[in-house]
């Protein structure tokens, strides 16, 4: 077996696996999961950077922002130092989220859909960039 056709194998039980789990859960069951993205090294770490640098571009701000869609969102971004980068983007409904960073040139980015999650993150040094996304139900 090829290497390819294993990782479509793999990858084909992993998503009947968590179907069978979706469907298993009761329809009140609340939730959320989460991904984040930590680069491993300075160059990972310069093109999440360069991604959220493009994205504050493309939505005309500087520095940080905070963009809320929907009802009962509450979100929080303090930065100490020079040339940070801080995006909160909210849709949905009863999500919470804090950013803090602390140093200079650092870059970060929390994306909540659905409703009730929760993300707190904080920055301490130079240089560093990540980004979490974050889907509740």
């Amino acid at each position: 077996m090829n290497h390819l056709s294993f990782k479509s194998l793999a990858t084909a039980i992993l998503i009947s696996g968590l179907g069978t789990m979706a469907i298993t859960a009761p329809a009140h069951a609340g939730g959320s999961i989460s991904m984040n993205f930590s680069p491993a090294n300075g160059g990972d770490g310069d093109m999440i950077s360069s991604g959220l640098q493009l994205y504050s571009l493309y939505r005309n701000f500087k520095d940080g922002n905070i963009e809320q869609l929907g009802r009962n969102n509450s979100a929080g971004l303090a930065q100490n130092g020079r040339r940070n980068l801080g995006i909160i983007r909210q849709q949905g409904s009863e999500h919470n989220a804090t950013l803090e960073q602390d140093g200079n040139d650092n870059a970060y980015g929390i994306f909540q859909f659905g409703r009730r999650s929760n993300v707190n993150v904080r920055q301490y040094g130079n240089n560093q960039s990540g980004a979490t996304v974050s889907y509740g139900w």
